[in-house]
């Protein structure tokens, strides 16, 4: 005898099973391509920020240090600093012919100050003679290059033997290696002070660690050792172009007329602003992305990549006061 009301029970059928794992399958897909999408998005957007912080920071460098330039402490008068003959046991960054260049703030034969010099758009060649140290295999070609010589904001109470300074009073200027010599070129009366040298030359180089890795970084040629040689010391990786142009003050009231991109020497002693732009890249590619964007800054040629790095253009205006003040004395 059988209960009354009594049903058979059955279990998963064969197709419901298929439908249960296709639709598994589709959702386990989903997720795995929305973290793959939101990875990559970090990534990509990590990439960026910092290829801008690294840019930010070279830019206020070279910015700040291009304000600075005939920063000669109480001196006003560049031509008024003379070059000590110990300074020749140093190496400095200067073209062939021309001995301690980097210790010199005017031109010996025209008298002009070389407090900021440009070369615009260089070659290998043109870099490695116009500044001895930057070897042309290491140079970025197409890029600019702009040297500045100044002092250190704040005397020093001590100077460090081996180091570059100049004592002035204001009046008269030696610039001397640490400690002071015996006899020096030009005696200095006091009240005087001892104010840190701190020229450099900035430029591309084309590689960050090693001579192959095809990162073009923004770098400079300092004083550093003792006694004292011309090092290299780098600021920001991914950095591809260099390019400043000059304000330049035709009429002495302090404010640029018109900015050039290669001044001559001779232009450049009533240069009172420099707008520098730096074009930067991600240190990474990106396999989703391709720039087919065209970059025209300044007067170098137009650059279409065509690759997967993200780019950006930095710039930035700033006052060179020191040349601006000298300008408005009529000297």
């Amino acid at each position: 005898m059988t209960r009354p009301g009594n049903k058979k029970q059955c279990g998963v059928t064969l197709v419901e099973l298929l439908i249960a794992m296709v639709l598994s399958l589709i959702l386990g897909a989903a997720i795995i391509m929305t973290f793959t999408n939101n990875s990559r998005s970090f990534n990509q957007d990590e990439n960026i920020l910092r290829m801008q912080d690294d840019a930010r920071h070279a830019l206020h460098e070279i910015a700040f240090d291009i304000s600075m330039a005939g920063n000669y402490a109480d001196l006003l008068v560049p031509g008024s600093v003379v070059p000590d003959a110990n300074l020749a046991l140093g190496t400095d960054c200067g073209p062939g012919g021309v001995a301690d260049w980097m210790y010199r703030t005017r031109q010996t034969l025209t008298g002009l100050s070389l407090s900021i010099w440009a070369l615009d758009n260089a070659t290998a060649a043109a870099a490695g003679a116009r500044h001895s140290c930057i070897g042309g295999a290491e140079f970025q070609a197409g890029t600019d290059i702009v040297a500045i010589k100044r002092v250190a904001g704040a005397p020093v109470a001590a100077p460090v033997a081996g180091r570059i300074y100049l004592r002035t009073n204001g009046t008269v200027g030696l610039l001397y290696r640490s400690p002071m010599p015996g006899v020096p070129a030009v005696p200095i009366p006091a009240p005087n002070n001892d104010w840190e040298y701190r020229p450099a030359v900035y430029y591309i180089r084309n590689f960050a660690n090693t001579a192959d890795d095809g990162i073009p970084t923004l770098c400079k040629k300092t004083l550093q050792g003792s006694p004292p040689s011309t090092e290299t010391e780098c600021l920001a990786t991914g950095i591809e172009n260099l390019q400043i142009e000059y304000g330049i003050d035709l009429n002495a009231n302090g404010n640029p007329n018109l900015y050039l991109p290669s001044p001559t020497l001779a232009q450049m002693q009533t240069v009172v602003s420099a707008r520098i732009s730096l074009l930067a890249r991600t240190a990474e590619t990106d396999t989703r992305y391709a720039n087919d964007k065209t970059y025209s800054i300044s007067n170098s040629p137009d650059y279409t990549p065509g690759d997967g790095f993200h780019r950006r253009v930095f710039t930035t205006t700033v006052g060179i006061q020191n040349i601006r003040s000298l300008n408005a004395m009529g000297f």
